[in-house]
């Protein structure tokens, strides 16, 4: 037998630090300390039988060895298998003996056990995680019959009770999980134990072994044997059997697997991590629908398909595209998917997605307006964005999108207080931003400064935030917005850090660190506001040590300072200079039939509609429209000489274009007070209520209603900034009207999903109200915007 010395010499020589340098792949290293681990647990079998006989009795092994994937320090994990005929307790206890002794004297770490075929059975039903292990077992020695029949009987269980072991298996992963965190978001990742982690791999064979789902390949594979090299190298220049990467072996490991940079083997080792969890979640959810599908029913099992919009449907639990004609003609059917799966916090299922980006054409460049409208809704569907997004990512969405996204993607942080990557950061970053719209005038801007903010940690840049400011103009100049909005992002994104580093390091009473703050803001009032939220969103998306209730304090204060510096907030722009009604457009109203033109504006429509004013006009159109299923982005509304003169620009989630005649009639039949054509919007509505998962993150403050004083000489000005759902314009419209105030002037807009609103309106006799009338009306708004009867 080879005698201990050789054996340490020996794995040392296939898996050390010679062997990365020579040894080829990492897979090659593998294989070869595979069969020199076989072929010494041979001999250790050959020398313990000597002379004795062994029918019905074998040695075999489960983990790593069992797999053949085993690292240069990893332990065995042993079984001595025998059918309980062939040699009594007594013998087989001394043959274990004769094994197991000379591998604790080479000084290998060894798990071993003993046990009939029928007894591996007994243990895998009442141990989950022996199971698992059993599932891997391969024979090393002796009579491998023993061993394909433990293994077909197990296997065999382990598929009749699949109903039960997946619950099971789902609930330990998760609690596991949640004891070792994410490895893709780790700086020190524990490459086996965490989610993304090599156990994981183990759990996807055994869900595939139930015949639950199909086992995913290709890109998994890579992410696995790159794991696996890691862990190699973790186990060489520690000379420990571990399993953590440690930031002290950053270096050595990086070296070690031939990297430059340790920074550039973390984001590889993220990106493994990423592909294992998202195939490891996506195979998760394909086992529990197959369990579903198993359940015994009358009648053919039809798949419940709820619409969301757009052509796509929920389906167990995820987004799916109805039919494939729309990946043709679509170039926006993606953004449109990701908002709707985002907005009810449900995964777009994987097959969709690679069809979404395999078949659906490129946005032109600059983006036009419905695709910008549609990235902003995205932004601001909350929680549900961050699982939507990394389906996206993972198709190479994103980067079609986003070119830029690439260059942090998976990128680590080695601050102390950022919990994240930086990729996931910025995507924390804008779920955060989304419970701070209220206070900000463009919410768009907000999040699409969140998204960008950390742009510029990038390979080699100095100052992330200057290094960002320029990729950020370049983002928003791709995704075609105006110069002026440019301009305001890349200033966030250059001053992101600004406010906080005042507020926590200099006085707040020396008039200087108010310059620096208003130097920082051009003295705007609303790029301050908008810098301050995203000083927050930043702060809580990096984690506790960034958010701490005395930095919070302190910006506070600081705030309170800068605000007294500022001047005054401008009065809203006042109503829209109004045109002359031509003679046979006075004539058409005459005769009772409204006049309505709808023009088609790249992907969305702009709707001319004018009418004879009366109560109740403004929200009978609102709720039309909403009716229609047409989403009002923007309106400006006025009226001149009795004549309502009304200009709306809406999207239609159907693509279908409105048809101006309907639209007609519905508005000819609500004058007459016949509410027929609001039929379909108390189904719309129960239809967006529906819930879509409990979590509190993000989740927008309460809705405002304020008058702006001065605005306007002629009505009271009232602002409105809220979330926007079905028919709320509708409902604000049926308000001012149920409390006998008349819309003059509306000027409508909504952005990332947050309406910001204004209204000029009147009593009856044409004055603006008193303030009674105000407190009166400001108190329904509110409550019509919260929901509330």
């Amino acid at each position: 037998m080879t005698d201990v010395v050789d054996v340490a010499a020996r794995r040392l020589d296939l898996a050390g630090t010679r062997a990365f340098e020579t040894a080829g792949s990492g897979v090659e290293r593998r294989l070869r300390l595979a069969d020199f681990n076989r072929e010494w647990l041979d001999g250790l079998w050959r020398e313990a039988t000597k002379g004795q006989r062994v029918e019905g009795v074998a040695l075999a092994a489960v983990g790593s060895v069992g797999r053949g994937d085993a690292g240069p320090l990893s332990d065995y994990d042993l079984v001595l298998l025998h059918y309980g005929r062939t040699l009594s307790a007594d013998e087989i206890t001394r043959l274990a003996d004769r094994i197991w002794y000379p591998i604790w004297d080479a000084g290998v770490r060894l798990d071993h056990s003993v046990r009939t075929v029928n007894q591996c059975r007994s243990v895998a039903a009442d141990d989950l995680t022996a199971a698992v292990g059993l599932l891997d077992i391969s024979a090393v020695a002796g009579d491998a019959e023993v061993v394909a029949a433990a293994r077909a009987t197990v296997s065999h269980d382990w598929r009749a009770n699949a109903r039960k072991r997946l619950p099971q298996l789902t609930e330990a992963m998760t609690v596991r999980h949640h004891r070792h965190g994410d490895l893709a978001q780790s700086i020190e990742p524990d490459l086996k134990e965490a989610h993304g982690g090599l156990r994981d791999m183990t759990v996807l064979a055994a869900l595939a072994e139930a015949w639950l789902a199909d086992r995913p390949r290709g890109e998994v594979d890579a992410a696995y044997r790159l794991l696996l090299d890691v862990r190699d190298g973790v186990h060489v220049v520690t000379g420990r059997g571990r399993d953590r990467l440690g930031r002290e072996d950053h270096d050595a490991v990086a070296a070690l697997l031939g990297y430059d940079d340790p920074d550039d083997l973390l984001a590889d080792v993220s990106d493994a991590g990423r592909a294992i969890a998202y195939a490891l979640d996506g195979t998760v959810r394909r086992a529990s629908q197959s369990q579903r599908a198993r359940v015994l029913r009358v009648g053919p099992r039809r798949p419940q398909m709820t619409p969301l919009g757009y052509g796509l449907f929920e389906s167990d639990g995820e987004v799916v595209l109805g039919s494939g004609r729309l990946l043709d003609s679509d170039p926006h059917l993606p953004l449109r998917a990701a908002v709707v799966a985002a907005r009810a916090n449900l995964p777009i299922a994987p097959t969709t997605l690679e069809n979404l980006a395999t078949k659906c054409a490129d946005l032109p460049t600059p983006w036009p307006p419905l695709a910008r409208g549609l990235f902003s809704d995205l932004l601001a569907a909350g929680p549900g964005l961050v699982t939507v997004w990394e389906g996206l990512d993972q198709q190479g969405i994103i980067e079609r999108w986003l070119p830029e996204w690439a260059s942090v993607r998976s990128r680590p942080q080695r601050n102390a207080v950022h919990r994240h990557t930086v990729d996931r950061h910025l995507i924390e970053t804008v779920v955060h931003a989304t419970g701070l719209l209220r206070g900000v005038g463009r919410a768009d801007l907000l999040l699409l400064a969140a998204l960008l903010h950390d742009i510029g940690k990038i390979p080699g840049a100095r100052d992330h935030s200057a290094t960002g400011a320029p990729i950020a103009a370049t983002v928003m100049r791709r995704l075609g917005h105006s110069e002026d909005d440019v301009a305001v992002v890349s200033s966030l994104v250059r001053e992101h850090l600004t406010l906080i580093e005042l507020a926590t390091r200099r006085d707040h009473a020396d008039p200087r660190t108010i310059d620096a703050a208003m130097a920082a803001i051009d003295d705007d009032r609303d790029r301050f506001e908008l810098l301050l939220a995203l000083t927050e969103a930043d702060a809580v998306a990096a984690g506790p040590k960034a958010w701490t209730d005395w930095r919070a304090a302190l910006l506070g204060q600081f705030s309170t300072a800068v605000r007294a510096r500022l001047s005054p907030p401008a009065p809203s722009a006042g109503e829209v200079p109004p045109s002359l009604v031509p003679d046979d457009l006075v004539v058409t109203l005459a005769g009772g039939e409204p006049h309505v033109e709808v023009v088609p504006n790249g992907g969305s429509y702009r709707i001319d509609i004018a009418d004879r004013d009366r109560l109740g006009l403004f929200a009978d159109t609102a709720g039309l429209l909403a009716a229609e299923g047409l989403v009002v982005r923007t309106a400006v509304l006025r009226t001149v000489d009795g004549v309502a003169v009304n200009e709306w620009h809406v999207e239609s989630p159907s693509d279908a274009e409105p048809e101006q005649e309907r639209l007609v009639r519905g508005l000819m039949r609500l004058a007459t007070g016949d509410r027929g054509p609001l039929s379909l919007l108390d189904r719309r509505r129960q239809f967006a209520a529906r819930p879509s998962g409990s979590s509190t993150i993000g989740t927008p403050g309460q809705p405002r209603a304020l008058v702006v004083p001065g605005a306007s000489t002629e009505a009271t000005v009232i602002e409105v900034r809220a979330h926007d759902r079905p028919g709320l314009l509708h409902e604000l419209g049926m308000t001012f009207a149920k409390a006998g105030v008349s819309v003059r002037s509306a000027h409508i807009a909504t952005y990332a999903g947050q309406t910001l609103d204004t209204f000029y309106v009147s009593d009856f006799s044409g004055r603006p109200l008193d303030p009674g009338k105000v407190a009166q009306v400001v108190a329904a708004v509110i409550d019509t915007c919260d929901g509330s009867d």
